[in-house]
């Protein structure tokens, strides 16, 4: 019996060891799954000994361990061989609880790959193992663990619904782990953030990351990293892209690679139009993924990289790179990337006008193969390919019928996708001759980008959006053009344009505590990042604005003015609307009694001529030498006559008549002023124009502002001379022009000026900045302040220039104002010679104080100005008038 109990006793010493062994190993999971540096010398340790001891439960969930060290190194395949071994392990073992947690784990790995069949298959075989296991031997967090890999795979194929009904369903189970809890709760504010949902997607985010934080600083940097891409889906873009950058820094000093956390910027920045921002990020993932030797996500990032060398027009480098990645998908036998790689080389070659008859059926081959994959949105953006292929190379048939399934798919899909969907029936119905259908599918995807721009919280980042209705814009005016009718022209022309400055957006309340701020010095900080200044506050709406509140599904499609109310709206002035269509400008010239459609210059000869304008006025700026600024003055006005006979001429304008100038995309540079003899007024749109009719007179109590900016010679001599124009001015001098006081003094005052040095920033006009005494201002900063007087005058470089992109937009310190409610600005689209600014301002200025408009003012004191110096011309040359007041 002493024997037998002592035998005993070592029978219970060793389950403890091996329970023992097997919580340890447990432990070793999660590490591996918040810290995978950490993780690994352990996890070999505790394989070797669980391997010693000959403990089949320990030695799976070590080789999960490891496998997860290697899936967060990208090594995919080395994670599935490992994962292999623990479902063999387990199996044979007949451990079927470990066989499905196991067989999970391989699922993810799996789907990482892009091997959608296989994941799901191993997740079908996961569950079928659990209804094997004897009841009570399976952890009751096990089932929500299954359930989040099924969720997964909806949320990687696109059927978002069904993923978001899964995961609130694992949230609501009590015994999810706290792992799943962070992915369910990650990956749900994915998800509603996707549908604009992003006060709750950030609720969902903030969540994650708070469970994060107690399980190791990699969970929690995946965390942060979903939260980056909402604060910048939401529109808060220096605070997300900061996130970014600190998430980066976390998995750098964690060991891992970047290049997935490349892919999430790059995926963040092209879903908002950043293009510039897409394309480093896209290219710095192919970078360091094919460094890395990871072919399978470098090849999809490459695909990423070809569409967006695409979309920023780039279609030479995007068909190299698509041919190249065809090729390595094909060796990879990876169909699903090979097709997207295909229809990528297709539309860059329909770009480069090189597509033939060839290419149909092999772009069909790969709508096709997209579709059975079941990826929607790939697919609908396939047979769009295919069915504009198929018309450019005569192919008609084939062609409607591709663009038709494009259409039936892209209804079943989200909303940006229906507005493919609006394009490809649009295509069709132009190439069937059918005018008002093609007008009527364009106006209907119009409307559908219009509800996802109410979605979006700035101005910024609506601009970008109307990129998306580009080519539906373009093919509604073709349509109505051939109609002729001047009417519907204009009123297309004025509902594809200038939508983000036609919405209302928060006014950021004034710190009456603050001098120049923490908030704004974070601000400049971070103000080489493109993004939004500040988080959005109240929605407090102010006098003057020209829309309607963000979220308002339908407030960003408006019906403009028609003509009769034009006509009172212009009072005797001469509309022209300038439109660009199939590479020509036209434009609509609305008269005191009739409107009238003009076809205008190539646009290609447009450019060119003021190419060369902007090059003089260059040189006139700073000239090296008399010669030199004599030959620079002979070629800005040889340019001047060209774009005026390019521009103007063909309208059949009196030489008195007061004209309303509408630009579009490049003609925003034009210095329109100075190409014809009467009054110009200047604006985005005329629905702009018009709203600025309703302040054309002071506000009671409102009074004028003077500012000074620092580093200019005159700036100081320029407010005290004004200060002469206007005796009850506040003048602010250099050294006084703190940013807090400034945009306080402007967000009261009736006409404002600031002499102020401009910083232009053409990648990112809405970081264009101001310089004060305590430092830049920018355009962003201003405009979410609400910093609008009824009327401005910008002594500053380059004030003017705003940018115009795809869509009909335009950015910058001119739009940002009439956006918040100024009703009238003058700024220059070039630099401004400081010294000799000072009499233009003041004659600007004495007309205004007599109660001029700023196209009457600006006019009478430009024909004052000495043109004779070369800073009086460029001064006399490039200063504009926008808005009615």
């Amino acid at each position: 019996m002493a024997g037998h109990g002592r035998a005993g006793a070592r029978s219970s010493a060793e389950q403890e060891d091996a329970d023992a062994l097997v919580i340890h190993t447990r432990r070793i999971v999660d590490l591996a799954t918040s810290d995978p540096r950490d993780a690994e010398p352990a996890a070999r340790s505790a394989l070797e000994a669980a391997q010693h001891a000959g403990h089949p439960t320990a030695v799976a969930l070590a080789l999960r361990a490891l496998a997860a060290v290697h899936r967060a190194r990208l090594e995919h395949a080395e994670a599935e061989r490992l994962l292999d071994r623990a479902v063999a392990v387990s199996r044979r073992a007949a451990l079927p609880g470990l066989e499905a947690e196991v067989r999970g784990a391989r699922a993810a790995v799996r789907l990482e790959q892009g091997r959608v069949s296989a994941a799901r298959n191993d997740v079908s075989l996961a569950l079928k193992a659990l209804g094997r296991a004897a009841p009570g031997t399976i952890p009751a967090a096990l089932g929500a663990y299954l359930e989040l890999q099924l969720a997964v795979l909806d949320h990687n194929v696109g059927r978002l619904r069904e993923a978001e009904s899964r995961y609130r369903r694992i949230a609501a189970d009590p015994h999810r782990s706290p792992d799943v809890a962070v992915r369910v709760a990650n990956n749900l504010a994915m998800v509603l953030a996707a549908r604009g949902a992003f006060e709750e997607a950030l609720a969902s985010s903030d969540e994650a990351v708070r469970i994060a934080a107690g399980l190791g600083r990699v969970t929690l940097a995946v965390a942060r990293q979903t939260h980056a891409w909402i604060t910048v889906h939401e529109g808060r873009l220096t605070e997300g892209m900061a996130e970014f950058e600190e998430v980066a820094a976390t998995y750098a000093r964690a060991g891992l690679p970047l290049g997935e956390y490349h892919v999430e910027v790059a995926d963040a920045m092209a879903d908002l139009r950043l293009l510039p921002e897409a394309v480093r990020a896209a290219q710095a993932a192919v970078d360091e993924l094919t460094s890395a030797g990871v072919w399978l996500m470098a090849v999809e990032a490459q695909v990423r990289l070809a569409r967006l060398h695409l979309e920023s027009g780039d279609a030479e480098r995007a068909h190299l790179l698509a041919t190249e990645v065809v090729r390595r998908s094909g060796a990879q036998h990876r169909a699903a990337w090979r097709h997207r790689a295909r229809v990528v080389d297709v539309q860059a070659r329909l770009a480069l006008g090189r597509v033939v008859v060839a290419d149909v059926p092999a772009v069909r081959r790969a709508a096709v193969g997209l579709e059975r994959a079941g990826d929607l949105t790939a697919a609908a953006e396939a047979y769009l390919v295919t069915g504009r292929a198929a018309l450019s190379v005569g192919r008609s048939a084939a062609g409607r019928d591709a663009l038709a399934r494009a259409g039936r798919l892209a209804d079943r899909g989200p909303l940006l996708l229906r507005v493919r969907g609006r394009l490809a029936r649009a295509t069709a119905a132009r190439a069937a001759g059918d005018g008002p259908r093609t007008v009527r599918q364009a106006r209907a995807g119009l409307r559908d980008l219009a509800a996802h721009r109410g979605t979006l919280p700035t101005m910024e980042l609506r601009a970008l959006a109307s990129g998306h209705g580009a080519e539906l814009g373009q093919i509604g005016l073709a349509a109505l053009l051939r109609e002729g009718s001047p009417a519907r022209v204009l009123r297309w022309m004025e509902q594809t344009r200038a939508a983000a400055l036609l919405a209302r957006l928060p006014v950021e309340p004034a710190d009456e505590h603050a001098g120049p701020s923490e908030g704004w010095a974070a601000l400049r900080a971070t103000a080489a990042t493109r993004g939004a200044a500040v988080p959005a506050g109240t929605d407090r709406d102010r006098p003057g604005h020209l829309g309607a509140a963000p979220g308002d599904a339908t407030a960003d499609w408006r019906e403009p003015p028609g003509l009769t109310a034009l006509r009172q709206a212009l009072d005797g002035r001469v509309l022209v609307e300038v439109g660009r269509c199939e590479g020509r400008y036209v434009a609509v010239v609305v008269g005191r009694r009739r409107a009238r459609v003009v076809e205008l210059a190539p646009a290609d000869a447009v450019a060119e001529a003021q190419r060369a304008l902007v090059f003089a006025l260059r040189r006139l700026a700073d000239p090296r030498s008399p010669a030199s600024a004599a030959a620079a003055r002979t070629s800005a006005e040889l340019r001047l006559r060209t774009l005026r006979a390019l521009l103007l001429d063909p309208l059949g304008l009196a030489a008195d008549d007061e004209l309303v100038v509408v630009p579009v995309g490049p003609l925003h540079g034009v210095p329109w002023a100075a190409l014809h003899d009467a009054p110009v007024a200047l604006s985005p749109a005329a629905t702009a124009w018009v709203a600025t009719t309703a302040r054309t007179t002071p506000a009671n109590g409102a009074g004028t502002v003077l500012v000074a900016g620092p580093g200019l010679t005159a700036a100081q001599e320029e407010v005290e001379s004004l200060a002469a124009v206007h005796p009850a001015a506040r003048v602010v001098g250099a050294a006084e022009s703190r940013t807090a006081d400034v945009v306080r003094a402007l967000a009261a005052a009736d006409l404002a000026h600031l002499a102020c040095h401009g910083v232009p920033r053409a990648d990112n006009p809405m970081f264009s900045s101001l310089v004060l005494a305590d430092g830049p201002v920018t355009v962003q900063q201003l405009h979410r302040a609400g910093a609008a007087p009824r009327r401005l005058v910008l002594a500053s470089c380059h004030s003017g220039a705003d940018v115009a992109y795809a869509g009909d937009e335009v950015l910058g310190f001119v739009s940002a104002m009439l956006a918040r409610g100024t009703a009238g600005v003058v700024a220059s689209i070039a630099a401004v010679p400081d010294v000799e600014v000072v009499d233009l301002m003041l004659g600007l200025h004495r007309r205004l104080a007599g109660g001029a408009t700023m196209a009457h003012a600006l006019h009478a004191a430009r024909a004052e100005a000495d043109r004779d110096t070369p800073a009086g011309f460029v001064n006399w040359c490039t200063f504009g008038a926008h808005g009615a007041a």
